[in-house]
């Protein structure tokens, strides 16, 4: 057991982990070294979704511009009209 590889890997107060590594990987279980973990075959996780691609980013653009425009008109409607609300009464 005291001869075994230790795990290494760096704890929240900056020293190292001192569990030994389980067989066959260089981590312990509780950094890493357990069955199952880690990224899954093919790397699922490093897929993009697509959020910040050129035509994603033009397209926000253009929808902001969009409703800009709609927030001035709006504003432009509103400002020439009286309003139709009815007066508060004070009681």
């Amino acid at each position: 057991m005291q001869a075994s590889p230790r795990c290494g890997a760096q704890t929240r107060n900056g020293e190292t982990c001192r569990a030994p590594a389980l067989r066959g990987k260089t981590r312990c279980r509780m950094h890493g070294g357990a069955w199952g973990s880690g990224a899954p075959m093919g790397n699922q996780n490093a897929r993009t979704h697509g959020a910040f691609t050129r035509d994603r980013i033009a397209e926000q653009g253009s929808i902001r511009a969009l409703l800009d425009e709609t927030r001035r008109l709006l504003i432009e409607i509103t400002s020439d009209r009286p309003s139709k609300r009815p007066a508060l009464r004070n009681k």
